[in-house]
């Protein structure tokens, strides 16, 4: 079953519940009984991978056309 994460916005609290997906946008009540929460964008969601820059694009000397003594 997916974890959400939330945030209540009258105590600031963050917390995770287990629920069926096709409950993931109903309200949820905080730890300390608040009712304003609202529902955080999973880590997995937005994060993303990084990637190595192409080569020659690093702007070092050496290896590209132009810091390679290439040009003319």
């Amino acid at each position: 079953m997916p974890r959400y994460e939330y945030r209540c916005r009258a105590c600031g609290d963050t917390f995770e519940l287990s629920r069926p997906m096709a409950e993931s946008s109903a309200p949820a009540a905080c730890p300390e009984g608040h009712e304003d929460t609202v529902k955080l964008l999973s880590t997995v969601a937005v994060g993303g991978t990084a990637s190595a820059p192409a080569a020659g694009s690093t702007g070092g000397s050496g290896g590209g056309c132009c810091g390679g003594g290439c040009c003319g």
